[in-house]
């Protein structure tokens, strides 16, 4: 019996062994991508479109990031701005909802749109598992080693070897353990020759004079009340590795039968909420909205997010996350978690409220239908900003306000430069919130490529889409997911081109990434739709007095064109010149704005013939965060060469007559199961 036994145990080791090798035997891939944001299932999908293999680790167990993760009404900025495969996820989510696009949507209808394009393309996508060691040789990164994120054991490791690999995780944890160079923080004015970084006490969620931020009023021995911090007021344009502060964007539901009423969470403490009593007793409030945004989606959905100076962002408890360990950053997330669920449920539940707004946000519950595995609430927290990467260009506040232009873009932004509060502290014996800064008034821009690539000496086979090289104010313009999306397709096609053209990501050519950008806009080789833009001079001819407006509100694009005396024959044409022959969807763009003709005349000549149309602008309703939208003319068919168009006509305009923009959009068949 000893001999059998011993002999089973030498094949038992044998077999241990063989395990563990194979554990730790590498696995390579052309393309690694990881983080499974909506950047990182748009990079895997456009890299493996592009005939690489491709590997999308996701460290949580959930696909999209904080698409899917709750932020379902989009922050756009510009519409215009939004183009590739990320402009197509919002033309599928209204496809969906049976909308030719849509920006506002429930979180499952996001995450199965993703699910779509990884299963239509094949890819292969590995969860719960993330970076715990980065090997480089030669300034190139070979492999990545990756830990079990719920299981963490040294006999579960994998190792991970790339060709190029494309960090879209928000917190930049594969490009910091590659070395590469990063900063954390809001830079000091100074640096990069700007107004709005560093320390900033400005008007907008701001507490107004004279609340109290003492435990007992009045008495700064008896300490301060939860959530303001003892740090001291720096002068303006200070800088410092403060971090803007996070929140969680929750999906609640007002309808009573698929809705969970919101309970008493863990850690419950009410006077972590004092500050809102306190508020209201210096600022009525009549209704929820007032201190919490609650923007309508599908199906009596919400998506909620911050408003005022007390609501749901957890100012000054994030501060440690961007370095923070994976298990300092889970006590992190809990906590936002217990005080954004006690937020709920104190306003709801405790008797200090007033009647009003108790019944008003009880109305509100967990949704039944979304998060199904993790007792229907988000595990996507807000990560509004951690990491930037400093490469060898860095997008500042210049680039957002059109004092300088790149010429290597690779995508765009449009968004206000935003910054929320980065902490809650004494000044003048009152409570001051001090980080929000919301500065807009400026159009679209060119995002540099080189703001996507390391330094040469930190790394050559990484691309950064995310935690990309910009200052905290211009990162606070970029850091939106349609962006985010586009950034990551940008990164794919540069990743791709350095494979085929074996030379570094710093050396790709940027004119084959923006070609293969303009002619496969969509990495699947379809005919690319023709957007004709009032600025587009080779395509529009105009008659009449038109004024050039920039950055009008609601325009797509840069500008838009105003008559504000339209004769009958004052007109503005839009010509595609049509490449491939066929049928074509045609819409134009409609900023609503006050005092415009109460109806719109256009014609469209195709192959058949000119077409008169007339549009009731009663008809036009807006969603979303801008002023215009996107209105079907209907189907035509047009044939090759410059014989198409459509005109706005100014003929019995009661009002003034906008012209902004004609898409053009080859018939196609759009299928994805988002239900």
């Amino acid at each position: 019996m000893k001999a059998v036994s011993k002999n089973w145990l030498i094949v038992g080791l044998i077999l241990l062994a063989n395990t563990l090798s194979a554990q730790q035997k590498s696995t390579k891939y052309d393309v690694v991508v990881y983080g499974g944001t909506s950047a990182g299932v748009i990079a895997a999908y456009t890299a493996k479109q592009m005939g690489k293999s491709v590997l999308l680790i996701e460290p949580g167990t959930r696909l999209g990031g904080l698409s899917s993760g709750g932020l379902g009404y989009t922050d756009i900025g510009n519409k215009y701005a939004i183009k590739g495969l990320s402009l197509d996820f919002y033309r599928k989510v209204g496809q969906h909802y049976g909308n030719f696009e849509q920006w506002i949507f429930e979180p499952h209808v996001a995450e199965n749109i993703f699910l779509a394009y990884l299963k239509s393309a094949k890819v292969e996508v590995l969860y719960s598992y993330r970076v715990i060691f980065v090997k480089k040789i030669n300034k190139r990164i070979s492999s990545i080693t990756l830990e079990n994120s719920l299981h963490p054991e040294k006999r579960t490791n994998k190792t991970i070897a790339g060709k190029e690999f494309i960090d879209c995780s928000y917190e930049g944890d594969l490009m910091a353990k590659a070395g590469v160079s990063y900063t954390v923080g809001r830079e000091d004015n100074k640096q990069y020759n700007e107004t709005y970084n560093g320390s900033q006490l400005r008007e907008k969620h701001q507490f107004p004079d004279g609340v109290d931020p003492y435990i007992i009023p009045g008495k700064p021995e008896s300490g301060l009340v939860w959530g303001v911090s003892n740090g001291v007021l720096l002068p303006d344009g200070t800088g410092n590795k403060l971090v803007q502060t996070y929140n969680i964007r929750v999906c609640l539901c007002k309808d009573p039968n698929n809705s969970i009423h919101i309970t008493q969470p863990d850690d419950y403490k009410p006077e972590r909420y004092e500050l809102l009593l306190r508020l209201m007793a210096k600022k009525p409030i009549k209704h929820i909205e007032d201190f919490m945004t609650t923007s309508a989606m599908p199906n009596q959905k919400t998506d909620i997010n911050n408003n005022g100076p007390f609501s749901t962002d957890m100012i000054g408890m994030n501060w440690k996350y961007p370095e923070g360990s994976y298990a300092e950053r889970q006590v992190i997330f809990k906590a936002h978690e217990n005080y954004t669920k006690g937020f709920f449920y104190f306003v709801g539940h405790d008797l200090r409220m007033p009647v009003e707004i108790r019944n008003e946000m009880l109305q509100y519950g967990y949704p039944k239908d979304e998060y199904l595995n993790t007792n229907h609430f988000t595990t996507q927290m807000y990560v509004r900003e951690a990491r930037r990467m400093v490469g060898d260009y860095v997008m500042t506040q210049a680039n957002c306000q059109g004092k300088e232009t790149v010429s290597d873009g690779i995508g765009m932004a449009a968004y206000t430069m935003d910054s929320h509060n980065a902490e809650r502290i004494v000044v003048n014996g009152m409570v001051k919130n001090e980080g929000d800064v919301q500065i807009g008034g400026f159009g679209p821009y060119p995002i540099a490529y080189r703001s996507l690539t390391p330094k040469r000496n930190d790394c050559t086979n990484l691309l950064v889409p995310v935690c990309l090289s910009a200052s905290h104010i211009a990162y606070g313009s970029i850091r939106m997911e349609p962006v985010f999306m586009m950034l990551g397709q940008s990164s794919a096609v540069a990743a791709c081109l350095a494979i085929d053209d074996k030379v570094t990501v710093q050396q790709v050519n940027v004119e084959k990434i923006q070609a293969q950008l303009k002619i496969n806009p969509l990495a699947d080789g379809s005919t690319p739709e023709i957007l004709v833009d009032n600025d587009d001079t080779n395509g529009v001819t105009i008659k009449g007095t038109w004024k050039r407006i920039a950055n009008f509100e609601g325009c797509y694009g840069p500008s838009v064109l105003v008559n504000d005396a339209p004769a009958t024959d004052d007109f503005v044409r839009f010509t595609p010149g049509i490449k491939k022959e066929g049928t074509y969807d045609v819409y134009t763009y409609i900023a609503k704005a006050p005092g415009t003709s109460s109806h719109l005349t256009l014609l469209i000549n195709d192959s058949e013939g000119e077409k008169s149309l007339d549009i009731d602008m009663n008809d036009v309703k807006v969603k979303g965060q801008t002023e215009g939208e996107w209105v079907s003319l209907g189907k035509y068919h047009f044939s090759v060469g410059n014989k198409g168009y459509v005109i706005i006509s100014a003929k019995n305009a009661d009002g003034k007559v906008l012209a902004d923009a004609v898409l053009f959009v080859p018939e196609r068949v759009w299928r994805v199961d988002s239900k």
